[in-house]
């Protein structure tokens, strides 16, 4: 796969779904912004959403990670989850993700959570996957739904 910028654009939104599994499409974009030539900019994979979803269904970053360095499409990454995660979580993860809020997050995470987003997008925004959008649409104002970034 080609490496990801998300300096300049955000990452696939967290209810895109791959596979069924919800934040996959996020995460292979975060992922790709590891790659040499590639910028994770603002985002990060762990801690937050996309490790929670990888740690739901037992795969670590790392393994994650090197699985998209070696891909060439978003398929290929599904593929090689399915021959390594726990697939019979996704719909736990999707679940579990889907109506987490920000007064879920554990306490040892609370600062970094609020750091990365202020009080009044936390404010408005309760359900997390409400706010990660809001941030993307705040962060990078002129990118549309298009621009996302398929392989």
């Amino acid at each position: 796969m080609l490496p990801l910028d998300l300096r300049t654009r955000p990452p696939r939104g967290p209810r895109e779904t791959l596979d069924g599994l919800m934040m996959l499409p996020r995460t292979i974009d975060k992922a790709r912004a590891t790659l040499p030539g590639g910028n994770l900019g603002p985002y990060h994979i762990a801690p937050g959403m996309s490790g929670i979803m990888l740690s739901t269904i037992g795969v670590s970053v790392e393994d994650f990670t090197q699985a998209v360095a070696q891909a060439e499409r978003d398929q290929d990454v599904a593929d090689w989850l399915r021959a390594h995660a726990d697939t019979a979580q996704y719909d736990r993860a999707n679940t579990m993700m889907s109506g987490m809020r920000g007064v879920d997050i554990p306490p040892d995470h609370r600062a970094r959570f609020e750091s990365l987003y202020s009080e009044r997008l936390r404010q408005a925004y309760p359900v997390n996957f409400d706010l990660i959008e809001a941030d993307d649409r705040e962060l990078y104002p002129s990118a549309r739904e298009s621009e996302a970034a398929p392989c």
